[in-house]
C-alpha cells in the first residue's frame, strides 16, 4: 500500500515538472566549465585538421593550386620564379584577397627559413607545408563554429550540438575537401562564423520578456563565466564584415546573405531595421574600399573584379568551356557527395525546418525557454530555405561543380544534427543494439570513403611532383658535396608534362625555380566570337587528337644542337627543347612507345594514380621517363 502511494507521488512530481526541450540542460554545468570545454574542443580540432591537411595526399581539382597558391607564389617570389598564372589573373577576373592570404604565408615562411638558416630541402618542405597548416586552421574554425552555432540554437552542452560536431568531424567530404586551399573553403569559414555572430533573435517575433540593450536592440547573450559578452552592434558588425568578405571572394555567397537579410528584416523592430541597414552600408563600404585598395596594389590598376567575373562567366559564357552538367546535378550528385551518410538526416532536418511554426511550441514552456525555442526554430527555418535556394539558383548556370555548394554544408550539418541525435537517442548510444551497430557501420563507411578519397584516388600526380623536387635537391646536394660552389646555378632540371592541362600542382610543389617545367595548356577562347567557339581546340586537345603530329610540330628533333646563349634549338626557336624528364599518364604509353621518343628515353618512375577516372586521358598510372637509357643514365 505504501509503495503505491510513493509511485503516485513520483507521478505527480513528473507531471508538474516542465517538459524536456532541446534547450534544457540534462544537468547543470557551470558556464566556466563549458568555456574550458569549448577551448579544449577548439585546440583538438586545430590539431586534427592540421594533421588532416599535412597528410592528405591526393589531387582533386586544379583551382586548389592555380587560383590561390600560384598567384600567391608569383606575388612573393616574382614571375621569374616559374609560377603558372592562368588566364583569369591577367584579365583581372578574381579578387586578390584569397591569394594574398597565402602570399603572406609564403613571405613569412621564406623569412623564417632564412632567419633560422634552413637548408634548401627543409625550406622547400616548409613552403609546401605552410599553406596547408593555415588551411587546416581555417577548416578547424569551420568545424568549431558549426558546433557553436548549434549550441547557440539549442543549448550549451546539448546532445544536438555534439551531434553536429560529430557530423562535421566524421564527414568524408570535410576530410577530403576542407583542408584544401580553395576559395570555397575560405568562403565557407567566413560564412559559418558570420552565421554564428548573426542576431537570429531579430528574425523572430518580439516577446514581452525580451532583454533590450542600451541601443534599444533585442539582446540574446547574458554574461556567463568570466567572459564579457559582446554587445549586439559589435556582433552584427563583425558578422557583416565577414559576410561582405565572403561575397567578394565568391560572388554567389551573396545569395545566402540576401536570404538572411530579407528574413531578418521581416521580423526586426524599427530600431533593429535601422541598425541593420546602417551597419550593412558602413561595413559593405569598408570592404569595398579594402577590396579596391588591395586589388589596386595587386593588379596595378583600379579594377572591380566582381564586374569582370559576371562579364566573362555570364555575358561571355566562358565557364561553359570547362564543362556543363545536367539541371539536376546538385540534387543527384552534389548534395549526396558532400553529405554522404548524413544525407537522410539532412533531408529530415530540412523538412522539419521548412514546417516549423512558433505556434506549435508546448504551451507550458517557461518564458525564457519559449523565447529561445522560437529563435531556434526561426533560424532553422531560414537555414532550410537557404539550402533549398542556393542549389536551385546555381542549377540554372551551365557550369556546375560540387564545391560551389560547399558554403551550405555547415548549415546542412546544423539541420541534420537534431534528427541524427533523435535517431540515436540518447546520443551517444549507450547500449549495444541495431542502432549502435548502424552508427558504427556509418562511421566505418565514412572512414573508408575519406581514406580512399584522401590517400588513394589520384595520388600519383601528387607523388610525381614530390619525386621531381627531391630528385632535383639530391643532384644539388651531390654537386655541393663534390665541391661545386655554384650548384644552384650550374644545374637546371627540365620537365615536360604531356598531360591534360593542370593535371598536377605546379610551383607550389616543385618549389625550385631551377626546375624548368612546361605543360600542355588549355586557355579559353577569349577573343573568338561566340558563334565560332565550337571550332576551337586548346593545346591539350590538339595533342591528344594526334600526339605524333603535335610532337613533330612543336618539339625540336631529338638530335638537335642547341644555341647555348638562348637554350633553344639552333634555327628552330619556335620549337620546344626536349626536357630531361617526360611525365604522362599510362593511357599515353602505347603512343609514346611506338614513337622515336622511346629510343631516347627510358622509364624512370611509375606510380599508381587511380583505379578509375571519368577522363579517358587520365587513366592508369603516372609515368616519368628520363632522357638516356637506364634509371641511372
Amino acid at each position: 500500500m505504501s509503495s503505491t502511494r510513493e509511485d503516485e507521488a513520483q507521478e505527480n512530481v513528473k507531471s508538474s515538472a516542465p517538459p524536456r526541450t532541446a534547450h534544457a540542460y540534462p544537468s547543470y554545468v557551470h558556464p566556466e566549465v563549458l568555456d574550458a570545454q569549448a577551448n579544449d574542443v577548439f585546440w583538438i580540432l586545430v590539431a586534427l585538421r592540421i594533421a588532416n591537411a599535412l597528410t592528405i595526399g591526393t589531387f582533386f581539382q586544379p583551382d586548389e593550386y592555380y587560383q590561390s597558391l600560384e598567384p600567391a607564389w608569383a606575388t612573393v617570389f616574382g614571375r621569374e620564379s616559374g609560377a603558372w598564372i592562368t588566364w583569369e589573373w591577367p584579365v583581372q577576373l578574381r579578387s586578390s584577397l584569397h591569394p594574398l592570404l597565402f602570399a603572406i604565408v609564403y613571405y613569412l615562411s621564406s623569412v623564417l627559413s632564412f632567419v633560422i638558416d634552413l637548408s634548401p630541402p627543409l625550406r622547400a618542405e616548409l613552403l609546401v607545408a605552410a599553406p596547408k597548416v593555415v588551411q587546416g586552421v581555417l577548416a578547424a574554425l569551420t568545424d568549431f563554429y558549426t558546433w557553436k552555432l548549434n549550441e547557440k540554437l539549442y543549448s550549451r552542452g546539448s546532445s544536438v550540438a555534439w551531434a553536429a560536431l560529430s557530423l562535421t568531424v566524421l564527414s568524408p567530404w570535410q576530410w577530403f575537401f576542407s583542408t584544401r586551399t580553395f576559395s570555397n573553403n575560405l568562403e565557407t569559414t567566413l560564412t559559418i562564423v558570420a552565421m554564428y555572430l548573426w542576431p537570429w533573435h531579430w528574425s523572430s517575433d518580439k516577446l514581452e520578456n525580451d532583454v533590450i540593450d542600451q541601443h534599444g536592440l533585442r539582446a540574446s547573450q547574458k554574461k556567463s563565466g568570466k567572459r564579457r559578452p559582446l554587445d549586439e552592434l559589435t556582433k552584427l558588425r563583425r558578422a557583416l564584415l565577414l559576410a561582405a568578405c565572403a561575397c567578394f571572394i565568391r560572388q554567389t555567397d551573396a545569395l545566402i546573405w540576401l536570404c538572411v537579410g530579407a528574413f531578418t528584416l521581416r521580423k526586426a523592430t524599427a530600431r533593429e531595421t535601422t541598425a541593420l541597414l546602417r551597419e550593412s552600408a558602413i561595413c559593405g563600404s569598408v570592404v569595398v574600399v579594402l577590396e579596391g585598395l588591395v586589388d589596386r596594389w595587386f593588379y596595378g590598376t583600379w579594377i572591380f573584379p566582381p564586374f569582370r567575373f559576371l562579364y566573362y562567366n555570364i555575358a561571355q559564357n566562358i565557364a561553359v568551356f570547362y564543362g556543363t552538367s545536367r539541371l539536376d546535378y546538385y540534387y543527384t550528385e552534389g548534395l549526396p557527395l558532400v553529405l554522404t551518410t548524413a544525407l537522410p538526416f539532412a533531408i529530415v532536418g530540412v523538412w522539419q525546418g521548412l514546417r516549423f511554426r512558433s505556434e506549435g511550441l508546448p504551451a507550458n514552456l517557461p518564458g525564457s525557454e519559449a523565447s529561445a525555442a522560437k529563435v531556434s526554430q526561426g533560424a532553422l527555418r531560414i537555414f532550410a530555405i537557404i539550402v533549398c535556394i542556393l542549389p536551385m539558383s546555381l542549377s540554372f548556370l551551365s557550369h556546375k561543380e560540387v564545391r560551389f555548394i560547399n558554403p551550405i554544408l555547415p548549415l546542412l550539418h546544423v539541420l541534420a544534427a537534431k534528427p541524427f541525435a533523435s535517431f540515436y537517442d540518447p546520443f551517444p548510444v549507450p547500449k549495444i543494439g541495431w542502432r549502435k551497430l548502424l552508427l558504427f557501420t556509418t562511421i566505418f563507411v565514412n572512414l573508408l570513403i575519406a581514406g580512399y578519397a584522401g590517400y588513394v584516388h589520384q595520388r600519383g600526380v601528387m607523388n610525381v611532383t614530390q619525386l621531381l623536387r627531391r630528385e632535383h635537391q639530391q643532384v644539388l646536394y651531390d654537386l655541393a658535396v663534390a665541391g661545386e660552389t655554384n650548384a644552384t646555378r650550374s644545374y637546371n632540371m627540365s620537365v615536360g608534362f604531356l598531360m591534360p592541362c593542370h593535371s598536377t600542382p605546379w610551383r607550389s610543389h616543385l618549389v625550385h625555380p631551377t626546375i624548368e617545367a612546361w605543360a600542355l595548356t588549355c586557355e579559353p577562347p577569349l577573343d573568338i566570337p561566340l558563334p565560332q567557339r565550337h571550332r576551337y581546340t586548346d593545346e591539350a586537345d590538339q595533342f591528344y587528337e594526334n600526339p605524333e603530329r603535335w610532337l613533330d610540330i612543336h618539339m625540336a628533333p631529338l638530335d638537335s644542337t642547341y644555341d647555348k646563349s638562348r637554350n633553344v634549338p639552333t634555327g628552330q626557336a619556335h620549337r620546344r627543347k626536349w626536357p630531361d624528364y617526360l611525365v604522362f599518364f599510362e593511357q599515353l604509353e602505347p603512343d609514346m612507345q611506338r614513337l622515336d621518343v622511346a629510343r631516347h628515353y627510358s622509364e624512370y618512375w611509375r606510380g599508381f594514380n587511380t583505379h578509375w577516372h571519368d577522363d579517358w586521358r587520365r587513366q592508369g598510372d603516372v609515368i616519368a621517363w628520363r632522357r638516356g637509357k637506364g634509371k641511372d643514365a
